[in-house]
């Protein structure tokens, strides 16, 4: 009895030290030496990286007191001297943002279903997923240029922009939410002789809806923000009016501008989540 209470309290003992250790992960270089090169290699690259930085330290000046004018903009900012520009500009983003968000959606949702490895036969599934790797490619801007020097300045480039940069942004999450929703949903409908989209309706659209609805009311800030930014590039929208308060100097305006950017992105974004909440 005695020799069985003490084994006991011997195995005790030694799971209790084992699970005291403390656990660390496996290192990623296990040699001292070759950990050492790579964290010189790394400092030295990065010193290098800064050094051939050219810095103009007198434009740097110049540019820090144009900043603190932009900031006592924000005090005095001025809505009424050029207020039928800021109205139109501000019209044209909304209209932007709304327009290509609905347009992205309709064309994302497709593109997503054909992207999902477990709904879509492989050469459906190579030419969605090549289709969200060529709109996620490059960044919005460049192909506002690029629509800007095809169809000229206005929002119709800045539309096509933001309907790109949505496609891009909801198939992509809508194609990996699909590849993990729960496959005993789908074998069981499937299972009754139902036929591709009946299987979409009842199995796969309750499990991604609420995260696509989620996920469209967040794009909807992005889109917004991102038309404050093609614009300065010819696309339209309120950005371009910012450009030219600010080549113009006029910091008063451009800080009105940038006031009305801020309370409809922040309007946005607490939209978006009492979306989100309701929808989860």
């Amino acid at each position: 009895m005695n020799s069985g209470t003490s084994a006991s309290s011997a195995v005790s003992t030694n799971l209790a030290a084992v699970s005291a250790r403390r656990w660390r992960p496996p290192r990623l270089i296990e040699s001292p030496l070759a950990r050492w090169a790579a964290l010189l290699g790394i400092a030295s690259y990065l010193a290098l990286a800064f050094a051939t930085i050219d810095v103009n330290w007198a434009r740097v000046s110049e540019g820090v007191v144009r900043a603190a004018r932009l900031f006592e903009s924000f005090l005095s900012p001025n809505f009424t001297s050029r207020w039928s520009d800021i109205q139109q500009g501000t019209i044209e983003s909304l209209t932007m943002t709304v327009t290509a968000t609905v347009a992205g959606v309709l064309l994302a949702v497709p593109i997503g279903l054909g992207a999902a490895r477990n709904l879509a036969p492989w050469w459906l599934y190579g030419i969605c997923r090549g289709v969200i790797a060529m709109s996620r490619a490059l960044q919005d801007i460049i192909v506002a240029i690029f629509f800007v020097a095809m169809f000229g300045f206005g929002p119709f480039a800045g539309f096509l922009t933001l309907t790109v940069s949505t496609i891009g942004f909801l198939s992509k999450l809508l194609a990996d939410d699909i590849e993990e929703i729960d496959p005993g949903q789908v074998e069981a409908i499937r299972a009754t002789g139902a036929g591709f989209w009946q299987v979409i309706d009842f199995a796969v659209a309750s499990q991604v809806i609420p995260r696509l609805i989620g996920l469209t009311a967040y794009k909807v800030d992005i889109n917004f923000r991102e038309s404050s930014v093609i614009g300065i590039v010819g696309a339209g929208g309120i950005g371009a009016t910012l450009n030219t308060a600010l080549d113009r100097y006029e910091f008063d305006t451009a800080g009105a501008i940038l006031l009305i950017i801020i309370g409809i992105v922040m309007a946005c974004e607490y939209g978006a989540g009492a979306i989100r909440k309701r929808f989860a």
